[in-house]
């Protein structure tokens, strides 16, 4: 018979899982991150690159991204002033997640309109 888990097995769970999506959670931060992941580096090519987003958003978006040492801002000290972002290595440990969380949308939007 399986042990009933206890409710320090539930926060030990859910704990590091509500630390992670507090990181990654909402409407632009993962596309913000594949969208610099696949090669867009200027502010322009990002908002670009993601239907909707206001230079407002992404801006504080990239800020929050950057405090979390998943995005590297880097100042080119040419005139005018050029401004670029990079994945940090750090970054690329969300590559796994991002894929599963995409095959898990493809086979429910499947399960969902297939019926």
């Amino acid at each position: 018979m399986a042990q009933k888990k206890t409710h320090c097995d539930c926060l030990n769970t859910i704990k590091p899982v509500r630390d992670a999506l507090d990181v990654i959670s909402g409407k632009w931060k993962l596309p913000i991150i594949i969208s610099v992941g696949v090669g867009n580096d200027r502010f322009t090519d990002i908002q670009e690159s993601i239907p909707l987003i206001t230079p407002k958003v992404l801006a504080k978006e990239l800020k929050e991204l950057e405090q979390h040492k998943l995005i590297k801002r880097i100042i080119l000290g040419e005139y005018p002033v050029k401004i670029s972002y990079k994945l940090e290595p750090y970054a690329n440990t969300l590559t796994p997640i991002i894929y599963a969380l995409k095959d898990w949308g493809i086979n429910h939007r499947k399960k969902v309109m297939d019926r």
